[in-house]
């Protein structure tokens, strides 16, 4: 099993479509799973947040509106917030930004910090990592919340979880 958390500040916009995203994706991609022995039952997504903020919101309209342009279904979808809990649970820590690196502070003992190393090489981390450190391009995803640009998001994220998707895959052949 593949257990994949996304995490933003307020789970509305950017991890939910993340989340949702990735699941089109490794349908998608059922055939190229199956080649590295894994099938989509093997992957288990979902997304929170690390502020308190928009807990049992649902996904912000715009975002939701974006998916659904792209024929994917968020319904049901509200926020949460990430625990400790879901560090030992998930195998993927996957962060929108270095913003949602410094609130983790906030939700997960010091001595998980430290044994991540974060601040230092995202790729040198066990769990945690930013979503665009698997792209050619490592940066923050953009943040709609302040741009309204959600093609902006929608192509970071699509980027993103493809190249999450092949370092996973990757990882699977070694």
């Amino acid at each position: 099993m593949v257990k994949i958390l996304f995490v933003c500040h307020g789970n509305i916009c950017r991890s939910p479509m993340a989340e949702f995203v990735m699941k089109q994706i490794i349908r998608d991609e059922h055939e190229r799973l199956e080649t590295s022995g894994l099938h989509v039952t093997d992957f288990e997504i979902a997304s929170a947040a690390t502020s308190t903020e928009e807990i049992g919101n649902p996904v912000y309209p715009p975002a939701k509106r974006m998916l659904a342009s792209h024929s994917i279904d968020c319904n049901g979808k509200t926020a949460r917030q990430m625990t400790v809990r879901d560090y030992e649970y998930y195998d993927y820590i996957v962060l929108m930004d270095k913003n949602n690196l410094r609130n983790l502070r906030w939700i997960l003992p010091a001595s998980i910090l430290e044994r991540e190393g974060l601040g230092r090489d995202p790729r040198n981390q066990r769990k945690i990592s930013l979503l665009m450190d698997y792209t050619s391009h490592p940066r923050d995803v953009a943040d709609p919340w302040y741009t309204g640009d959600f093609t902006a998001t929608w192509n970071d994220v699509n980027e993103g979880c493809r190249g999450l998707l092949n370092e996973i895959l990757a990882s699977k052949l070694q």
